[in-house]
């Protein structure tokens, strides 16, 4: 009985091994193999060394280690059960007394002839490998082999798959799709595998045919819905909940068909979608890509003519402000790509976007961005600059109100104070406004109040640029032109309309052309959006602009007043002109600086080194004005010295005064 047992295991293995499998298989079932360490390497642990274990027993493949800070760390794991011999339900029961064949499992790699025998031992609906594939570990050996057989399933099947065939196929997906295999992806050498048992299953359905009655097949981590649709339908809809995690929160998500859209395709046609609640984050474990999927992903599968479907996601993580992108999965780059939707509506709860499904672009959903750099020294910083800033600003602005009337004798000086004081006026405004947006939790929550702030931050930040543009024209007022041709209320109105008409002007018309689309704030922040819009260039451009004309008129000052005479009648306002240049010659830099470091932390907004250098040159301006604009200046000290004298004067006239009356009594009548 033994012999001819044998005999049939030799006869049903020769289609799925080679002869030197076999013997191989054999000899190990002879000899006794010793038993090896494994988990742990041995040696000694040098940073960037590797090494390889056998897998526990009962199991067959390797693991990879590599030493990082003296510590062994898995980073590749082959371990698998399934093989050729046990993943058919029908031959499990008849290898169990080749107890050691059997622990140590041959697999040949050679999936195309599995898949030939399942669809040889059960074509009606490939439901004879999924007991055994359900009682298998989802060990990263085995979650290869079941993505290889799926792989080779959706390749091998053209036509004729049906609603059984689609309920054993995503059975036995679902079982991989598992939340808590998700960590075991990582582990798997092929990291094009969760990829490509997206696109097998996306393949598989494509072939699924729909007769009369809608297909729903619900598992728990795969959910496929399919419908012919006609173009006399008023829209079609497919709605999702499913279980996140190992918990019972669900969260819902929705593919939309418009009227509009069912208007354009052949009657009839078929529409199919699927849902999945764990397929992001095993793609996020694989590939290593720094993004969150916060939310299902679905595929949907349309005819040719379908340009465009709204997606609605309820959002994992409803807590953290983060930027949400609308997503498609590229199938050839292998990527999630923001140019397959646009963001159609957002709030804490959910995100509604609008796509466009095409062979490149069948899978879609929602990324969590992850760049929001959250730092306890960067918060410290700007709330600790910008209070040193403000008051600052409040003690230059109650400086220039004391000596006011002593530096403003002469028109040039007194249009030179007009622009100080607005200068610290606006970044005093500036400060404010970008406190109180810090306060608001965000445009989710707070959405009309954060394009307040970000409108008053917008327009007050352009304004301190503009006055020191104003600033550097009224020098070249005064060198290039002759001076007092214009009255001095012009001057003030010219210098007003360039301070604030041109930052309200570009403000007004950067929430105007934006807003509409909800292009105006950042997702995360009460600030100018960047990604989408690139509303933030509406800041940028202005500033820089004027930090090189500034420059440039530094350099022309430079040239032009080295030709003053020392006798000439203008000798004294042309000293006045250098003290301003002098002025505009470092805070302009110094600003410049600021906001350069600013779109630095735009383009590298990882970089923790670019955020706390601009928030420190961005905290400390007004302490920059007050000391290079007001203390340094020698005419304000000096007004300054005269009104602290005036003061003691006024003091020993009044204890005289006090005195006098207290040595000679006024007497009274008698």
């Amino acid at each position: 009985m033994t012999h001819t047992l044998l005999l049939y295991y030799l006869v049903f293995l020769l289609p799925t091994e080679s002869c030197r499998t076999l013997y191989q298989a054999a000899s190990k079932s002879k000899e006794k193999v010793p038993a090896r360490p494994h988990g742990v390497c041995d040696g000694v642990c040098t940073d960037y060394s590797q090494c390889t274990q056998p897998c526990p027993p009962d199991t067959q493949g390797n693991m990879g280690f590599s030493c990082r800070k003296k510590t062994w760390h898995k980073i590749t794991d082959t371990c698998r059960t399934l093989n050729a011999l046990n993943i058919f339900e029908e031959d499990s029961h008849l290898v169990q007394p080749f107890e050691d064949n059997i622990k140590i499992s041959v697999y040949t790699g050679k999936s195309e002839t599995i898949t030939d025998m399942l669809l040889q031992k059960c074509p009606t609906d490939l439901s004879c490998v999924i007991r055994n594939i359900q009682q298998s570990p989802r060990i990263p050996g085995n979650i290869a082999v079941i993505v290889q057989l799926l792989h080779n399933i959706s390749t091998a099947i053209w036509t004729g798959v049906d609603e059984a065939k689609m309920q054993s196929y995503s059975t036995i997906a679902n079982h991989i799709l598992n939340s808590k295999s998700i960590s075991n992806w990582t582990f798997i050498p092929d990291r094009n595998s969760s990829y490509i048992l997206l696109h097998s299953v996306n393949s598989f359905a494509r072939r699924l045919f729909i007769d009369k009655h809608p297909v729903d097949i619900s598992d728990v981590f795969i959910h496929t819905m399919g419908t012919t649709i006609s173009g006399d339908n008023i829209g079609k809809n497919f709605t999702f909940s499913m279980r996140i995690n190992d918990t019972s929160n669900e969260v819902t998500g929705r593919v939309l068909i418009s009227r509009d859209e069912l208007r354009k395709v052949p009657s009839p046609s078929q529409v199919i979608s699927i849902a999945f609640p764990t397929i992001g984050a095993i793609l996020e474990a694989s590939l290593l890509e720094n993004v969150t999927v916060n939310g299902l992903v679905l595929s949907a599968i349309l005819p040719k003519e379908l340009k465009r479907i709204s997606l609605i996601f309820e959002k994992i993580s409803k807590s953290e402000e983060r930027r949400t992108q609308c997503v498609g999965w590229h199938s050839v780059e292998n990527r999630w790509d923001q140019q397959a939707c646009k963001m159609i509506q957002e709030n804490s709860q959910q995100a509604v976007c609008k796509c466009r499904p095409s062979k490149l672009f069948t899978s879609f959903s929602i990324l969590m961005s992850p760049h929001i750099l959250e730092s306890l020294i960067l918060t410290y910083i700007t709330y600790v600059g910008l209070g040193i800033s403000i008051c600052s600003l409040i003690l230059c602005l109650s400086i220039e109100v004391l000596v006011w009337s002593q530096v403003t004798k002469t028109e040039i000086t007194y249009l030179r104070h007009v622009c100080i004081v607005n200068i610290a006026a606006t970044l005093l405004m500036a400060d404010v406004w970008f406190i109180v947006a810090s306060f608001l939790s965000g445009p989710i929550t707070h959405h009309r109040g954060c394009v307040a702030a970000t409108f008053f931050v917008h327009f007050f930040y352009l304004s301190v640029f503009f006055w020191m543009l104003a600033k550097a024209l009224l020098v070249l007022y005064g060198i290039m032109i002759v001076f007092h041709t214009l009255s001095k209320s012009v001057l003030v109105a010219s210098l007003f309309s360039v301070g604030y008409g041109c930052p309200l002007a570009i403000a007004a018309i950067t929430v105007a052309a934006t807003e509409p689309g909800k292009g105006y704030l950042r997702p995360e922040a009460c600030w100018l959006n960047w990604d989408v819009t690139k509303a933030l260039l509406a800041f940028v451009v202005p500033a820089l602009a004027i930090v090189v004309v500034n420059l440039i008129t530094v350099t022309l000052v430079i040239v032009k007043t080295q030709r003053a005479a020392i006798g000439n009648s203008m000798f004294q306002e042309v000293r006045t002109i250098v003290r301003i240049s002098k002025n505009i010659a470092i805070l302009t830099p110094l600003l410049g600086l600021t906001w350069g470091f600013g779109v630095a932390t735009v383009i590298d907004d990882r970089s923790l080194a670019f955020h706390i250098i601009f928030s420190l040159l961005n905290a400390f301006q007004g302490f920059f004005i007050l000391v290079f604009g007001t203390i340094l200046d020698p005419k304000i000290r000096e007004a300054l010295k005269g009104r602290v004298a005036s003061a003691k004067r006024s003091s020993r006239i009044s204890e005289n005064a006090s005195s006098e009356l207290s040595c000679h009594p006024i007497k009274g009548p008698s």
